[in-house]
């Protein structure tokens, strides 16, 4: 597929996205629709075992999703479309890692909430200003109260100012916060911690975290860890982890 709004790029088992929309990298519905495109074909690519995702430029990772289309006609679409890219997100079988070497206000930050990591410039601000504008965030009022607990999302998005990246960095907003000039090289370091492992495992480590995270009664959680723990360790590249310690040799992975 050819994209308009957005670059990706493949280098071996490493996937760039990147919302290519200067000076800001403001999110059009098209710009929605491909990301959503591009995260579901690198979902599906064997090769692929780790996502960066973030804006072209020095200046924003995304500055949010153009108000215009909020608007009129638009609208429904706009937040059946968004709502969808965070389903994907979820769904997407490798880890998805943003990386945000500038501002990441409305949608953007709902971007960043939404990827599986966040590694952020010093320079990095984040924000819901959703509310000055007589609006209110719809992804963000789902993931925000889990990440950050529930007095914390509602200061954000009731109030909408920003924070800067050592604050998103403490309430667990992004995992990592680096020098600006570093956050390329700190990126692919970060993404280069996952190479080494079984895509596969990645997977399903991935998916059961999501799964139990979603049930509030602890007992029913364990049960549900524990039944998909076993459906993990019978898998052939689990059996290859484990027997490759036991014998102390690297694993090779066969990816199932």
């Amino acid at each position: 597929m050819t994209y308009q709004d957005i670059i990706l790029k493949k280098e071996g088992s490493l996937a760039k996205v990147i919302i290519n929309r200067p000076p800001v990298n403001v999110m059009s519905l098209n710009t929605v629709m491909e990301l959503d495109q591009a995260l579901r074909e690198m979902s599906e690519d064997e090769q692929v075992k780790v996502i960066l995702l973030r804006g072209s430029g020095d200046r924003a990772f995304c500055a949010g999703v153009e108000v215009r289309d909020h608007l009129g006609a638009k609208m429904p679409q706009m937040l059946e479309q968004f709502g969808q890219l965070f389903k994907t997100l979820r769904r997407v079988a490798q880890p998805v890692i943003a990386v945000v070497n500038g501002v990441a206000l409305g949608g953007g930050c709902e971007v960043v909430a939404g990827c599986d990591l966040a590694i952020a410039s010093e320079k990095a601000q984040f924000g819901q200003p959703e509310i000055k504008l007589g609006v209110n965030p719809p992804p963000a009022s789902v993931l925000l109260p889990r990440l950050l607990g529930m007095k914390r999302a509602l200061e954000l998005i009731l109030i909408g100012d920003s924070i800067d990246a050592r604050e998103a960095e403490r309430i667990g907003l992004v995992n990592k916060v680096v020098p600006h000039e570093e956050l390329d090289q700190a990126a692919e370091e970060f993404a280069g911690r996952f190479l080494n492992l079984s895509r596969h495992i990645l997977k399903l480590a991935k998916q059961a975290i999501y799964q139990v995270s979603e049930l509030s009664d602890f007992e029913q959680a364990l049960d549900m860890i524990n039944y998909l723990s076993r459906k993990i360790m019978e898998s052939e590249d689990a059996v290859e982890g484990l027997t490759s310690f036991l014998e102390k040799r690297k694993p090779v992975w066969k990816n199932r």
